[in-house]
């Protein structure tokens, strides 16, 4: 593959090439490379992890924005200054190794700082909104350069006004975190806090098992991360639900709003489609540990990954009345 191709710039590996690839390695070049595409109405795409995309095949009018402006700051005792090119589970490695809790919970997490406050990442109970103080935009509606309240992104469950709308970019964040030994509650173990070395070991080694570590010889691996996010729903669907399953145990999280939050994996694996579905011979398939990763098992290219998408969430919307909502960014592609 083209080094410069949305298949070496994404986690799923799958994408065409762009007309052309602008690397940019402080908040100021990616500032002004995103004015001047804009002020020449080039269509442009920015790319920092590449773990939220999912790009169509072929030669793209589009041209490849780069963020690869890292960098962490300690700005004071609980304020990170982070770079929106900087790896996420570098600034986690960072906080931990510094005594400072709020994010380890979010450990692992493939992808680039400045990705979170768009899909206000979450994990295990924790979500970057506990702990986003402010964001550095480069507004593109008003061609500013401005730092912004986190209250001002109408955070949610996997959802800032930033998301979709392309109305501005991440430059830097800052995070405020507490000197703490022990970590949060961690969900995953029933609320349970451990030291936050221990927290963030235990974080890494749930997620491994699931395939939710990059790893180059893992196909597990080559994934969006979870591609659907969990869907909320009225507590009469979720007892219908619940009774046509009738399992004892299901998954469901009251909401602030009187809806409760269901697993899309159980839902997944209920609709029938199992871990590995729809089998080996399969370029694009469900992970073999997790099944709300859609994977690509080296070979498979973005329509592979669209058709999987469309069987899993037409089989959950046909079975449970549930339509599930993709997580990745489609570029050229639609579900």
């Amino acid at each position: 593959m083209s080094d410069s191709s949305f298949a070496s710039l994404t986690t799923l590996r799958v994408g065409g090439t762009p007309r052309a690839l602008i690397r940019c390695t402080s908040a100021d070049e990616l500032a002004s490379a995103v004015a001047r595409l804009d002020a020449e109405t080039a269509p442009l795409i920015v790319v920092g992890g590449g773990s939220n995309l999912l790009v169509a095949e072929g030669e793209l009018d589009v041209t490849a924005v780069l963020v690869e402006n890292a960098g962490i700051e300690l700005v004071d005792a609980h304020t990170l200054r982070v770079g929106a090119g900087t790896v996420w589970d570098d600034v986690v490695a960072f906080a931990v190794e510094r005594g400072l809790g709020g994010i380890e919970a979010l450990s692992g997490i493939p992808g680039s700082a400045g990705a979170t406050p768009v899909q206000n990442v979450g994990a295990y109970g924790a979500e970057i909104s506990e702990v986003l103080t402010r964001v550095r935009l480069w507004n593109r509606e008003t061609n500013t350069d401005e730092w912004v309240s986190a209250q001002s992104l109408d955070l949610a469950y996997r959802y800032s006004n930033l998301k979709f709308t392309h109305r501005a970019v991440v430059l830097e964040l800052e995070l405020r975190l507490e000197p703490t030994e022990l970590s949060r509650p961690l969900r995953h173990l029933g609320g349970q806090r451990l030291p936050l070395a221990e927290a963030r070991e235990n974080v890494l080694a749930t997620r491994r098992a699931k395939g939710m570590v990059l790893d180059a010889a893992d196909h597990d691996t080559w994934s969006a991360g979870s591609f659907f996010t969990n869907p909320v729903v009225d507590p009469a669907l979720a007892d219908a639900i619940e009774a046509q399953v009738g399992e004892e145990g299901m998954p469901r999280f009251a909401q602030s709003d009187g809806r409760e939050k269901l697993s899309a994996a159980w839902l997944i694996e209920r609709a029938g489609f199992p871990r590995g579905y729809p089998g080996e011979t399969a370029p694009a398939r469900l992970s073999t540990k997790h099944t709300l990763a859609l994977t690509n098992r080296g070979g498979a290219t973005a329509g592979d990954i669209v058709e999987l998408a469309r069987q899993v969430r037409g089989g959950v919307e046909k079975r449970f009345g549930v339509t599930l909502v993709p997580e990745p960014v489609w570029v050229g592609v639609e579900i």
